[in-house]
């Protein structure tokens, strides 16, 4: 990601000044590397704290690693930081169910499901599925969220 923002920058600069970007591809490769040397780019924190964020938003698993994958983290850390959330919420004896909280949590933020007003929920069940579909959830998952009566029931 720094790569790319260093280029755009250099870019448009050069697009300012008349000038060809390939000169600066060298200090690019060299700010990136000194970045990395000093501990300032970690791939795997960054990936673990983006995760974090995306399932607090409801993002399923297939939307947070192709969101990932967008920002440029690699398959390996992708599913290297998807096993150790996993793994932290076995050890914190929560739900290990990340996917399932993910469904909730984005049922809540876009009031699909038990989050409706009651005269509206069996109107729009279909439409509702249609949504978690499209965010990547399971049907299964979706079907079991949607159709729970209340927010005590999830």
């Amino acid at each position: 990601m720094l790569r790319r923002v260093l280029a755009r920058r250099v870019e448009r600069r050069c697009r300012s000044r008349d000038e060809a970007a390939d000169v600066h591809a060298g200090l690019i490769a060299e700010t990136v590397a000194r970045a990395q040397r000093a501990g300032l780019i970690d791939d795997a924190r960054f990936a673990a704290a983006r995760l974090a964020t995306l399932r607090r938003r409801g993002a399923s698993t297939r939307q947070a690693r192709a969101k990932l994958s967008e920002k440029g983290i690699d398959a390996d850390t992708i599913r290297a930081a998807m096993s150790d959330e996993r793994q932290e919420a076995e050890d914190a004896d929560a739900e290990a169910d990340t996917e399932r909280q993910a469904a909730l949590a984005y049922a809540r933020r876009r009031r699909l499901g038990p989050h409706r007003p009651p005269g509206a929920r069996e109107a729009n069940r279909e439409r509702d599925l249609a949504a978690m579909a499209r965010a990547g959830f399971p049907y299964a998952l979706a079907r079991a969220v949607i159709g729970a009566a209340t927010d005590e029931e999830e």
